[in-house]
């Protein structure tokens, strides 16, 4: 049930970031152990003068933000984050250009299936990996 915001300049090609898609997607049902029928994404694109990146980055400086249920172990997470950089690089993003920021509301902050609190909720994965 994670909810992933990609965040990018202009300029990239469609196929393109219907690999960004993938590649986060990947990266999430391998090392969160998600369902592969999961999926809640958006890519958010901006103009340069829009999207202001640290010194030293590219065009190519894409910002990963994941929303997601508490209880991942630190382990699950260092996967992530390097299945996202390993994802992302063969797309010639280069490992310096990506940032990824995790949020962790408490299930009971989650309203799903109809505005049940996701503690309330039987979600047929373990959060806990």
């Amino acid at each position: 049930m994670p909810l992933a915001k990609i965040s990018i300049m202009k300029g990239w090609r469609r196929e393109d970031k219907q690999a960004l898609h993938e590649a986060v997607h990947a990266a999430m049902v391998k090392a969160l152990k998600i369902p592969e029928h999961d999926r809640n994404q958006r890519i958010d694109e901006y103009a340069p003068e829009d999207f202001i990146v640290p010194p030293g980055r590219t065009e190519r400086y894409t910002l990963v933000e994941i929303t997601l249920f508490a209880g991942r172990s630190l382990d699950a997470k260092k996967q992530l984050y390097g299945e996202i950089v390993k994802g992302l690089g063969k797309l010639g993003v280069e490992p310096n250009d990506v940032f990824i920021v995790l949020y962790e509301p408490p299930m009971e902050n989650w309203g799903i299936r109809g505005g049940i609190p996701a503690s309330e909720v039987d979600l047929g994965f373990k959060v806990e990996v």
